[in-house]
């Protein structure tokens, strides 16, 4: 085994660190684990779906209740992919009809101001 750092041979074992083998180099004192293994991912095959869903009108949740990724996940891989876009060219022309949210707000006061309606 060799130090990945510098390269040594010398090392010797230094404790568990989450259930694996620490090690330490005694020439440059930095220390390691034997078998790294990369954080998991989701596969693209995944990750392509979740973007179809996502594109066909499906909110982030819905795609979790039905795919199992988590809602931020989705969300991060959304804006990743977002950001490779090139940017639109800004138009010259202000288009006629415009297209909102539906939003519902409530202004003004209550109609009791006590209780239980009582005043």
């Amino acid at each position: 085994m060799q130090c990945p750092y510098c390269g040594s041979t010398e090392i010797r074992k230094n404790g568990k660190r989450r259930g694996k083998q620490n090690h330490i180099c005694t020439k440059c004192d930095r220390q390691f684990i034997d078998v790294y293994d990369p954080p998991k991912g989701y596969s693209e095959e995944i990750k392509q779906e979740c973007l179809k869903m996502y594109l066909n009108g499906m909110g982030f949740r819905r795609i979790e209740r039905v795919k199992g990724v988590h809602h931020t996940t989705i969300i991060f891989g959304v804006k990743q992919l977002g950001e490779k876009l090139a940017d639109v060219p800004e138009e010259s022309v202000i288009p006629e009809v415009g297209e909102l949210d539906e939003l519902e707000t409530f202004i003004g006061s209550k109609k009791t101001k006590f209780g239980c309606g009582q005043q």
